[in-house]
């Protein structure tokens, strides 16, 4: 295993990008791409919606695949294709997930099923997103899992309370494989504040307005806040592993 020198290029890396079509996932393959990596972005259409943004990634190579984090043979399946095709992965960002606003205090509306689907998305589908990708991240030598998680995960408020659960685990089960995984691969969590995309339903302009004025840093975040930590878990922070990179601008402060 090299030692843990920044990477200035990523030249020859592959970087396998789940929710490669959503904002912060496509932010991310675009700083990625610029780097020298090529990217694979998996999605539940990707292949349907994410042909014409590969044109917009820098480099070539780049590729779309359909998988669905809630379905773990599509996940196997991509893995084994992205081994057909580029023999190796040596990056996984897992930036997929879904949520419905559901008020902490409205116990009724975060029915049984809701629940269920939340953590199958947030927090089953990361974990198998990992379990099919970690034979090739650890056959790289020099892996790193990049997964996006959230502030509510420690804050306790979030878009409902199955979200902030599932996020919870995600990162203390990360903190796990960080420990198990290591030193072949790093396993970090990002986790923004507010970010200002079409994420969380409802959410308009008057939110993020509010939401910016009780914030520190005074504004919310975008999705190249995200990816912008992304990179530096996977270029810069080479001796981190098993921690969370918070990205909110102050706001669990």
């Amino acid at each position: 295993m090299s030692t843990f020198q920044k990477w200035d290029s990523l030249s020859g890396k592959v970087a396998v990008i789940i929710g490669g079509n959503g904002a912060a996932g496509f932010a991310t393959a675009k700083r990625l791409a610029t780097l020298g990596a090529t990217c694979v972005l998996v999605g539940r259409s990707a292949l349907e919606k994410g042909q014409e943004k590969l044109q917009l990634l820098d480099g070539s190579g780049h590729f779309c695949l359909n998988a669905s984090i809630t379905d773990s043979p599509t996940l196997m399946n991509a893995a084994k294709e992205v081994q057909a095709r580029l023999g190796r992965c040596d990056i996984l960002i897992n930036s997929a997930g879904f949520t419905k606003p559901v008020p902490a205090a409205n116990l009724h509306d975060l029915t049984d099923d809701l629940i269920d689907d939340i953590l199958k998305a947030n927090f089953r589908g990361v974990f198998a997103s990992i379990r099919a990708f970690e034979p090739l991240l650890k056959a790289s030598g020099d892996g790193v899992i990049v997964n996006v998680s959230s502030i509510a995960a420690f804050t306790g408020v979030g878009s409902n309370l199955a979200y902030v659960a599932a996020k919870a685990s995600l990162d203390i089960v990360s903190e796990s494989l960080a420990k198990v995984l290591a030193p072949a691969i790093r396993v970090l969590c990002v986790s923004p504040g507010v970010v200002d995309s079409s994420f969380v339903t409802g959410r308009g302009a008057d939110f993020n307005d509010k939401t910016a004025a009780t914030t520190p840093l005074k504004r919310i975040g975008t999705p190249e806040d995200v990816a912008s930590a992304i990179e530096a878990c996977v270029t810069h922070l080479r001796f981190s592993t098993g921690t969370r990179i918070v990205i909110d601008g102050g706001r669990h402060l």
